[in-house]
């Protein structure tokens, strides 16, 4: 199928974004294109755009929202041919995206004093690979990283990133499995102070019974980190794993609330067949998808862009544009 057709592109192409949004371009991304190649725009077009859009992950709410932003701006423009249409949907689902960027923070880096990134979410989220590959990533920008094994409840997430730490040649700060996650991010702080480092990476328990306790041990835990840098956490990171898709948000709501969350990883995006969930996630949290995880290699994080990101959806090696 030649796409070119259909949609015009209008961003350079993003490697490791389109080879992540594989799955999604040849599935469901694929049909929502082929919709529009009928003679005229009418309801059951609609209803079958409606009916994918929901199968592709974005939700309900927000696929309501989109259709109703597509329908008015068709009428307001007097659309009649469906490759407007095309474009029109296009543009609206950017504009979905960019609200939420609209929220990022300019990060600024400084030698030698820290910029702290407390990372957070579920357990089984890809939590502590997305680590390694911030650090890979801030390494390749020429900065010097530590990691902070925060996540004491779990002994197996300790080895984990000592293991990633050794693959990089990264610095890991760790206690023994149950001790107190403030102490250890005390010790982290003083030793990215004493070596001059320049990103301190700080993983955090993704399982703690209620909410109250998720709120309790970050509050300490930034108390802690703030003794150091006063606006730090510069970062604090929510990992969302793709492949979970609606599920992921009652989850993700829980740590955005809790967490003072500032930006999203969207990780596994290679995984599903959807990518939808970015959607979703921009809509109904409002806050700014940062990077996105695209394969199971450390360099496999692409930095998020909207325009990039949906055009990868109909675009793509396996495709002719």
């Amino acid at each position: 199928m030649i796409f070119s057709r259909f949609f015009r592109r209008q961003t350079q192409p993003e490697p490791k974004i389109e080879a992540g949004l594989r799955k999604s371009r040849r599935g469901i991304f694929r049909d929502i294109a082929a919709l529009f190649e009928r003679s005229e725009i009418d309801e059951e077009l609609y209803d079958d755009l409606e009916a994918l859009l929901i199968q592709a992950d974005l939700g309900v709410e927000t696929t309501l929202a989109l259709l109703d932003n597509l329908r008015q701006r068709v009428r307001r423009e007097g659309i009649k041919d469906p490759a407007e249409a095309r474009e029109a949907l296009r543009d609206e689902m950017v504009a979905q995206l960019e609200e939420a960027t609209r929220n990022r923070k300019v990060k600024i880096y400084q030698r030698g004093v820290p910029f702290v990134t407390l990372v957070v979410g579920v357990n089984g989220t890809g939590k502590t690979t997305t680590i390694a590959k911030l650090a890979r990533y801030h390494q390749d920008q020429g900065r010097s990283v530590m990691l902070v094994a925060g996540d004491t409840f779990r002994a197996a997430a300790i080895d984990q990133l000592k293991v990633w730490g050794e693959r990089l040649g990264v610095p890991v700060i760790s206690h023994a499995p149950g001790a107190d996650p403030g102490a250890v991010v005390f010790d982290g702080m003083q030793a990215a102070f004493n070596r001059g480092i320049d990103i301190l990476l700080i993983d955090t328990a993704g399982r703690l019974h209620t909410k109250y306790n998720l709120m309790e041990e970050l509050k300490k835990i930034r108390r802690v980190i703030q003794r150091h840098v006063p606006e730090a956490p510069q970062e604090v990171l929510l990992v969302i794993d793709a492949t979970t898709g609606q599920n992921g948000l009652v989850q993700a709501r829980m740590f955005t609330e809790a967490a003072g969350v500032t930006d999203i990883a969207i990780a596994k995006l290679d995984g599903t067949a959807k990518g939808g969930i970015a959607f979703a996630i921009a809509r109904e949290l409002g806050t700014p998808i940062s990077y996105v995880g695209t394969g199971e290699k450390v360099t496999d994080l692409a930095e998020f862009d909207p325009e990039t990101y949906v055009d990868a959806l109909f675009f793509g090696d396996d495709e002719e544009a």
